[in-house]
């Protein structure tokens, strides 16, 4: 009995790797049109597409820090917060753990200073990023409204806080502009050695999109794709034969049920398959770097090679086309409950000389002006103590009121800071910025007006905001958006 098609993939596997079976089975389904998509609406691939305007930004890295980084101890000082340090907060606090809650404020332990030409201050928990002040815009005013880790995540990655079952906002980059390669996935994740972050694969959701725009995952650790090469007896000429007899029984298929325009991209991704036998290999080979760029990322050294062998690998992939990726932690290790006197710093010693040398190293090659760099978690944490009356013992307790994050390249304004919270850094009172705001602003820096980016679903239109109000945060913008384009942004 002939094999099906499904049949010869499972028994001719042809060592086409994780990675790429992925790929593969994500866009079994991706031109598997909704009913109610307008007939005139574009078919879903990867195709390049144009934006909606000139864009500043090609790519795009997402460092994300599960958990909150406390920002009134990295990178907000508060003089008022220290000077009150041991007495009683007078405001209204909204705690996660009422049983281990105080209202006693926790000054910072650690000293701050001006740092680079533009004088911001920083922690000197970050001596690191310091040296990258002056390409960095520091945004002191975020805000989710809502203290819990998963809410503010889906809020950060999909536009409405809470709610599962919608896309990336990578996924919509894919969806309204395509991939600029088809040797690699457009879209890729690299988790840690340590595990899943928190909320696991719904970071890297395509909701209700086709599974095409859906993150593709990295293994953490060597070989960071399984299987990648062929079996020796499949090998050269032997797996050319197998895939054009596959492409055969595709086509032929294709041509009894016309119409079926995704058996078309469904051949178009085991040849992607093929290609990544040789592509993916030399993206994913970091020893063909210099000692010095090694050193730059802190590979020479056990606090900081593991994360900094992952923001190296990024650096590779978007200098190679991919269009965006995003680094998670294991768990949340910014999470600090208690013991924050040791646990910061530790965290702080993994991931912040890596991230300067990601800045420094696109800077240097001349990628930093087409690719931005985010570098931030989905909530800080409170100016109180949380737990144990021991301060060293001590910690802080979740906070969405008011927090920061960092970008840099892809048209961001550099060497500044924006927004601010209160005197305590319990909430965001100056210039505050939302995840829907961030959203509207990265889609704008690639050409994409968020209103304009529309995708059918269950009858209704979704963009990505899902008509919450957002706005383009122009003040951070290297260059002012055209009025015409963009009309109705922030001034």
């Amino acid at each position: 009995m002939p094999l099906s098609r499904r049949e010869f993939l499972n028994h001719n596997a042809m060592g086409l790797g994780t990675v790429a079976l992925a790929s593969l089975l994500q866009q079994e389904r991706l031109l598997a049109t909704p009913k109610n998509l307008p007939k005139d609406k574009p078919t879903f691939d990867l195709q390049p597409k144009p934006p909606h305007f000139e864009p500043q930004a090609r790519a795009m890295i997402s460092l994300f820090h599960h958990g909150g980084p406390s920002h009134m101890d990295l990178t907000d000082p508060k003089p008022e917060l220290t000077k009150f340090s041991g007495t009683d907060y007078s405001g209204d606090v909204q705690y996660s753990f009422v049983n281990a809650a105080s209202k006693k404020l926790l000054g910072s332990p650690w000293k701050f200073q001006p740092q680079g030409q533009c004088g911001t201050e920083l922690s000197e928990l970050l001596p690191h990023t310091a040296g990258i002040v002056d390409d960095i815009c520091l945004i002191r005013s975020m805000q989710t409204g809502a203290n819990g880790h998963e809410v503010s995540i889906r809020y950060f990655h999909s536009g409405i806080p809470a709610i599962l079952g919608r896309p990336h906002f990578a996924s919509w980059l894919l969806y309204g502009l395509g991939a600029e390669t088809q040797e690699l996935p457009a879209y890729m994740v690299l988790t840690d050695p340590g595990g899943h972050p928190v909320d696991g694969t719904n970071n890297w959701s395509n909701g209700f999109m086709p599974s095409l725009f859906q993150g593709t995952v990295l293994r953490p650790r060597e070989p960071r794709i399984l299987n990648l090469d062929a079996p020796p007896h499949l090998r050269g000429a032997l797996q050319r034969q197998n895939l054009d007899f596959l492409q055969s029984l595709n086509q032929r298929h294709l041509e009894q049920h016309p119409g079926q325009s995704d058996l078309e991209a469904r051949i178009a991704s085991y040849e992607l398959a093929a290609r990544m036998q040789t592509s993916a290999r030399e993206a994913l080979d970091i020893a063909q770097e210099t000692a010095a760029t090694q050193k730059l990322y802190g590979i020479d050294e056990d606090a900081t090679r593991e994360y900094g062998t992952r923001c190296l690998i990024a650096r590779r992939l978007v200098e190679r086309g991919v269009r965006f990726v995003q680094l998670f932690l294991g768990g949340q290790p910014w999470d600090n409950h208690a013991n924050l006197s040791t646990a910061l710093p530790a965290i702080c010693r993994r991931t912040d000389k890596p991230a300067a040398g990601l800045v420094k190293d696109l800077r240097q090659r001349g990628m930093l002006d087409s690719t931005i760099v985010h570098n931030g978690g989905e909530i800080g944490r409170l100016p109180v103590v949380q737990g144990d009356a021991d301060l060293k013992k001590a910690g802080r307790d979740h906070n969405g009121q008011g927090f920061s994050i960092w970008l840099a390249g892809g048209g961001i304004k550099p060497g500044m800071t924006y927004g601010k919270t209160d005197d305590f850094g319990h909430r965001a009172v100056e210039n505050i910025v939302t995840p829907n705001d961030y959203q509207a602003t990265l889609m704008h820096l690639f050409g994409l007006d968020w209103r304009q980016l529309v995708y059918h679903h269950n009858g209704q239109e979704q963009i990505i905001t899902n008509q919450r109000p957002a706005k383009v945060v122009s003040d951070i913008l290297a260059s002012p958006p055209a009025e015409a384009a963009v009309a109705g942004t922030s001034s």
